[in-house]
């Protein structure tokens, strides 16, 4: 008789796509804080934090979490952590990279120091072309976390990841 194997519950949940976006896991989001494992009751406990408070995402999220808990065979426990808010420095590079690839600018990570005001117009690179010579044509995109731009250079337009600093 040959042992099932189980998959990874920890990697099965992190891997869960974003509905909005599902090129990118919630883990390359940052919005998957911990999941903790409870091997012995066959349970996990999942901490989420939304990228903005109200985001309709995130029931899909839970229930995509939710099945791949059970799938994986265990329970599933979901806490909602909104401190510290999510910033888009928690975003990975690979998620970017996919974000890049998928036809949406990413964010750029934040340096940690102090944020600047400026008068200077924003660089946001065309993920088709890579031109920095873009314009906003709308603050919100096809969601309220993506603006919509336009490639001056293709003339293609585009998402951007709109970039939340701690």
């Amino acid at each position: 008789m040959r042992a099932s194997v189980l998959p990874d519950v920890r990697r099965a949940i992190a891997d869960v796509p974003d509905p909005e976006v599902p090129v990118v896991s919630i883990e390359d989001l940052g919005i998957l804080r911990d999941v903790a494992v409870d091997d012995d009751a066959r349970h996990v406990r999942v901490t989420i934090t939304p990228t903005y408070s109200g985001c309709p995402a995130m029931e899909v999220i839970e229930t995509g979490i939710r099945h791949a808990a059970g799938k994986a065979g265990f329970t599933c426990e979901i806490r909602t952590v909104l401190s510290p808010a999510w910033t888009t420095d928690w975003m990975s590079e690979r998620g970017r990279e996919r974000l890049r690839e998928f036809g949406i600018a990413p964010p750029t990570p934040h340096d940690g120091g102090p944020v600047t005001l400026t008068l200077r117009q924003r660089l946001v690179a065309c993920p088709q072309c890579g031109s920095t010579d873009t314009e906003e044509l709308a603050r919100f995109g096809s969601t309220a976390c993506k603006a919509l731009r336009r490639c001056r250079a293709c003339r293609e337009p585009f998402d951007e990841f709109k970039a939340v600093l701690p």
